[in-house]
């Protein structure tokens, strides 16, 4: 097959020991990203088969109808609201779902909670700088870091990852709150966690707020600008999930207001970011490029499993298609 393989920003995959599964088929990586329809179009036209990672790029039914040649899309991970599955189904394109793990996202979580609230980043570049013991040369950011244990560590969401996430908060002696569907604060209360008393005390009591939900149309935009103002002014708001769990603008105002006092991000509307993406000239917000799943093991499970599906599909026996009417 004539394959695809999209926004490889780091040309990474060609180096994945899974990548040889794709030996005997024409193969061509892109780097870049391309984001207009038209460009999208020319790009896309002659493949047979796409691998998408993650989503980065959007499949809407504008684009699909520009893709005359197009029978697959193999989806690292699960799809998450980028591709128009009805209009791929009418126009005969399956779509193959794979497999993730919790493991690198929640790592990261951790890792951004804990350079964030000992300011791991601004004290190491500052000491690049000649400045000892300096996070910042304004008096006013020069504060101490904080230590995790004793505080109340707020999860939004107990699936895969946010449960990891909450074992090591109990690790690290915090006090761990979930909130979320009924289910869910049922399960983490099975596991010894405590369920929030209600949605505005799990904001309100928070030191650290960590979202861990899923992106659908019950989910978008379900962090207001209302429930951020509860927030301590020194809580740490972080999120490694999707940028649209939280209403548009709402946490740049919000940090503007100094409820919460601080965040940590690695998901963003926009990807890549713009260069003057607001967020990032604030002091007290720590931004990393979307790297949750962008390690080494992950990709090996990701596209491991995305590259079968579509060894098996051009042997003609496809699995873990999303729309099997497709066959119909």
């Amino acid at each position: 097959m004539k394959i695809a393989i999209l926004d490889d920003y780091q040309d990474s995959v060609r180096h994945l020991d899974c990548f040889r599964l794709l030996d005997g088929h024409e193969v061509k990586i892109f780097n870049n990203s391309a984001r207009g329809l038209v460009q999208l179009a020319i790009r896309l036209a002659d493949y047979e088969a796409l691998v998408l990672i993650r989503e980065r790029t959007a499949f809407n039914r504008a684009l699909l109808q520009k893709l005359p040649r197009l029978k697959l899309i193999s989806q690292t991970g699960k799809l998450s609201g980028h591709v128009d599955v009805e209009t791929a189904t009418e126009r005969g394109i399956a779509i193959a779902e794979g497999v993730g793990d919790p493991t690198a996202p929640a790592e990261l979580t951790w890792a951004l909670i804990m350079a964030a609230t000992r300011k791991i980043p601004q004290y190491a570049a500052n000491l690049r700088d000649g400045l000892w013991q300096t996070a910042s040369v304004a008096p006013e950011l020069n504060t101490l870091g904080t230590v995790l244990k004793g505080r109340t560590l707020a999860i939004w969401g107990y699936g895969r990852i946010g449960r990891m996430v909450a074992g090591y908060g109990k690790a690290f002696g915090m006090d761990v709150m979930v909130w979320g569907r009924e289910a869910s604060r049922a399960a983490a209360e099975n596991d010894g966690y405590r369920a929030a008393a209600n949605r505005e005390s799990f904001f309100a009591e928070a030191d650290v707020l960590s979202l861990h939900l899923r992106l659908n149309d019950a989910t978008r935009e379900i962090v207001t600008a209302e429930d951020l103002a509860r927030m301590k002014r020194s809580a740490l708001f972080v999120n490694t999930s999707r940028a649209e769990l939280v209403a548009s603008g709402a946490l740049d105002g919000a940090l503007r207001a100094g409820h919460p006092g601080f965040a940590a991000l690695d998901v963003f509307e926009t990807e890549p970011l713009p260069k003057d993406f607001s967020l990032l000239r604030y002091a007290n917000v720590l931004a990393t490029p979307h790297l949750g799943y962008v390690e080494k093991d992950s990709y090996e499970i990701y596209f491991r499993a995305a590259f079968q599906n579509i060894v098996d599909f051009a042997n003609g026996t496809p699995k873990n298609i999303l729309n099997p009417q497709v066959f119909q």
